[in-house]
């Protein structure tokens, strides 16, 4: 076994593929290759995944293919919206322009950021993405929210139930390995902006305090069941977010229905959209 090689555990049948971010004696570090999943592993309990295709890893590609699938149909729906609100079946007599939400990305793992950073990136969503590890989250939002004034906080990275705990108290914050840095980061951003429809947070990994989290002020968080979530769900809910107008409200349901992990996964309130429409067309950039 080396520092870089796809694995999975069997004492776990298998079910997960995880890189090896580290090795430590008889030990190695790991961590998903598409779940928000850090764990530690004995040596002797992994196996080279080889060509190996878990069959949760095949129901999480087939959910991502189907995710992006229903965003994509999502903004070809809105832009015939737009056509019919405009001008119906005559031509627009003025291109319009497109202002989607501005999102700031904050995440616990260089991988799953860059990962997110090409999904906005692949839907022209404007992004600014920061690694940041999750005890520093509270301070680098103080610092960065007034700099990028974004729409859309999204707050994410690794979390988990602390298994060494003896008869933890799922209700308890002390249970999870960073919901509560996740918590201190969403009273930060609150701090910066009570208004819930004025700035939007997506808050939360795998097994987070979903409960702690919405009531700090998030929007939409993982996790109600406390399962594994994908890496890219916060922000397919950010996309989801930055696309729906400022006159509408995102239709909860239907976001969370779309995610990879779905209603185990993923939860949230009413919340407005971001997106804004212009007219005319603009001939420079706005900034």
């Amino acid at each position: 076994m080396k520092q870089g090689e796809l694995v999975v555990r069997k004492s776990y049948g298998g079910d997960v593929i995880f890189k090896i971010a580290a090795l430590e004696g008889s030990r190695a570090v790991l961590k998903g290759v598409d779940f928000r999943l850090l764990a530690d592993s004995p040596l002797a309990d992994l196996q080279p995944a080889g060509g190996l295709q878990p069959l949760r890893q095949q129901y999480s590609q087939m959910k991502v293919n189907e995710s992006l699938r229903e965003l994509a149909k999502f903004r070809m729906w809105q832009r015939e919206k737009r056509q019919t609100e405009l001008g119906g079946a005559e031509p627009i007599p003025h291109a319009y322009f497109e202002l989607p939400g501005k999102v700031l990305h904050l995440d616990g793992d260089p991988t799953y950021l860059r990962k997110s950073m090409a999904l906005y990136g692949e839907f022209r969503v404007p992004a600014e993405g920061y690694f940041v590890a999750e005890p520093n989250m509270a301070h680098a939002l103080y610092r960065l929210l007034p700099q990028v004034r974004p729409d859309i906080v999204v707050i994410t990275g690794h979390d988990g139930i602390l298994k060494h705990i003896k008869n933890r108290d799922m209700n308890d914050l002390s249970s999870y390995k960073n919901s509560h840095n996740f918590v201190n980061a969403i009273h930060t951003a609150r701090q910066y902006e009570r208004d819930m429809d004025s700035l939007t947070i997506v808050a939360g990994a795998c097994q987070s305090h979903f409960e702690a989290l919405l009531k700090a002020g998030a929007n939409f968080a993982s996790s109600p069941a406390r399962v594994l979530i994908h890496a890219l769900d916060p922000s397919c809910i950010a996309i989801k977010t930055a696309f729906t107008s400022v006159r509408e409200t995102v239709n909860i349901a239907d976001v969370i229905r779309n995610t990879i992990s779905g209603f185990d996964g993923v939860g949230g309130v009413e919340t407005r959209g971001s997106y804004r429409l212009g007219l005319p067309k603009l001939t420079t950039q706005l900034t």
